[in-house]
């Protein structure tokens, strides 16, 4: 009954609760962390491209949403801020494994600003192929705007590099993609209407929180 009632809350009652000594604040920061957790486990398993290195940075993340949560002001959403956290822990997992960053020049061009992944049918184990390839400079802006949904400045203020460079990153990204990804049956424009397609979630086993 508890978890019924508290699956009907919005993000910022969980948040209020979760933050407070009353009781059911353990379960409302556990209703918080399920509601979110394949959206997080996902912008994880792009960024890390792996599923071990996803599996340490998701349960990383985690931990750190629940020391954080006594310091989030709300200033942006939870679902945003999560999003940054889940970033920086896979970020502070792959430098702990010495996979730093290769260094790329900047070459500003103009991009639309919807999503991209979420227009196309794209086999899974394909896309991370894909994904793998590009340096990390180009997957991490391209995972933040196309799988976590975060805005240009929201984006900037994460990888704490100018809005500029996140569009010029986000477009360079998805031109390589498409060039990996190539034109044919494993790569289709979606229906809007039946919202059929979209990215398969990852295939392998974990628990949510």
């Amino acid at each position: 009954m508890l978890r019924l009632m508290l699956g009907s809350k919005s993000d910022e009652e969980l948040v209020a609760l979760a933050q407070s000594d009353a009781p059911g604040g353990a379960d409302a920061m556990q209703a918080l962390l399920s509601r979110h957790y394949d959206r997080l486990y996902a912008i994880c398993r792009r960024v890390a491209g792996n599923d071990a290195d996803a599996a340490d940075g998701c349960q990383e993340a985690l931990m750190s949403i629940v020391r954080g949560l006594p310091r989030y002001d709300g200033r942006a959403a939870f679902k945003t801020w999560s999003y940054r956290v889940a970033t920086n822990a896979c970020l502070d997992e792959l430098r702990r494994r010495k996979r730093r960053p290769l260094a790329v020049a900047e070459t500003p061009e103009a991009i639309g600003d919807g999503p991209w992944l979420d227009d196309r049918v794209v086999d899974s184990d394909h896309l991370d192929h894909a994904l793998a390839q590009l340096p990390e400079e180009f997957r991490l802006p391209v995972v933040l705007r196309d799988v976590g949904g975060l805005d240009y400045a929201e984006i900037a203020a994460t990888l704490d590099i100018p809005p500029g460079t996140v569009r010029s990153r986000i477009a360079r990204g998805r031109r390589q993609l498409t060039e990996l990804l190539g034109e044919g049956d494993q790569t289709q424009p979606r229906s809007r209407k039946s919202g059929a397609g979209g990215n398969q979630k990852p295939s392998d086993e974990r628990r949510k929180p």
